[in-house]
């Protein structure tokens, strides 16, 4: 059932949370955090995300509040995230994930070139060793010819998949075909995430594996389904959550993912700020599947402008309308 609104903002906090480096184009990321009877769950849509979009991530916040999910496991293994930086500062970034053997590398930003996406897979490669598990992920900025050529030159340094190379399912079909004897698998993530047939590229063979975040697919419950369905090689990843939205993407993982993979939910390493006093950090290349214990002191040092506040708060009210009609 869909809490009361006035509930719902009762116990809703707004917060403001500096990154250490630009990262998917922003310096601090905004979300709400919100408490249900489970405990605190998070509904932190992009800012530039349409209200349409948003449903789902308030399912997903309203599914962890209020629903109580046993963890499967204590831990899940984490993946480390290297932003589109020069090759200089690869080490130091690595050195923020502990124990984490593999890394996911943003490639195809924009203002930078292929020679740079090259140096910084090589980099950390070479920091990492040989047995490292490295993935690339482009966020569907290639066209499909610019992506085979793109792998073709970085297929050389062992790549674990390419993470949406191209936006489009029949792009990642067509890619998926071309390069079948170069050993790259494909992922798909916003293909699965803002879609509005999530299991399409499944059904299309345009990907090898799925990467599924709990808050865009509408929570555990759903998540989990699509999961099961898809029938593919699954990896949870986080939406740059603060550290309640990675205890629900904890959960999920612990649930859902496939065996040999690391979770792309050590994330909470990119903030200079959270929400908790402990947050869900990694250690041992690891994050413990649990709730986040949130501090109201944190809250009221990081809440977001009285202006911020009220443009979430009016999202809020939206969204929850448009649920209510559903």
């Amino acid at each position: 059932m869909l809490p009361d609104l006035a509930d719902l903002l009762s116990e809703a906090h707004v917060v403001a949370l500096p990154m250490r480096v630009r990262f998917r184009g922003i310096t601090v990321r905004e979300a709400m955090v919100l408490r249900g009877p489970a405990g605190w769950t998070e509904f932190s849509p992009f800012v530039e995300y349409d209200d349409g979009e948003s449903a789902a991530w308030l399912r997903a916040a309203l599914d962890f509040g209020w629903t109580t999910h046993e963890p499967a496991a204590e831990s899940v293994p984490v993946n480390a995230t290297v932003p589109a930086v020069p090759p200089d500062e690869v080490a130091p970034l690595l050195a923020r994930y502990p124990g984490c053997t593999t890394a996911k590398v943003k490639v195809a930003e924009p203002g930078t070139t292929l020679d740079d996406d090259v140096a910084r897979v090589a980099e950390v490669r070479r920091v990492m060793g040989p047995d490292a598990a490295v993935r690339v992920d482009a966020n569907g900025l290639w066209s499909e010819d610019q992506a085979a050529r793109a792998l073709e030159r970085l297929a050389p340094f062992g790549l674990q998949y390419a993470e949406q190379p191209c936006r489009t399912v029949p792009e990642l079909a067509a890619l998926r075909a071309r390069l079948s004897g170069l050993g790259v698998a494909i992922a798909a993530d916003e293909s699965v995430r803002k879609a509005s047939d999530p299991l399409a590229v499944a059904r299309a063979g345009a990907a090898d594996v799925l990467v599924v975040k709990a808050q865009p697919l509408g929570g555990i419950t759903a998540a989990r389904a699509i999961v099961a369905e898809a029938g593919l090689p699954c990896v949870v990843s986080s939406a740059l959550d603060t550290s309640v939205g990675l205890g629900m993407g904890a959960f999920l993982a612990a649930a859902a993912m496939s065996p040999g993979y690391a979770a792309g939910l050590g994330t909470a390493a990119m903030f200079t700020a959270d929400v908790t006093a402990s947050p869900l950090l990694p250690v041992g290349g690891q994050v413990p599947v649990r709730r986040a214990d949130v501090s109201a002191e944190l809250l009221q040092r990081h809440a977001a402008s009285p202006e911020r506040t009220a443009w979430w708060r009016a999202r809020l009210e939206r969204v929850h309308a448009l649920l209510a009609t559903a």
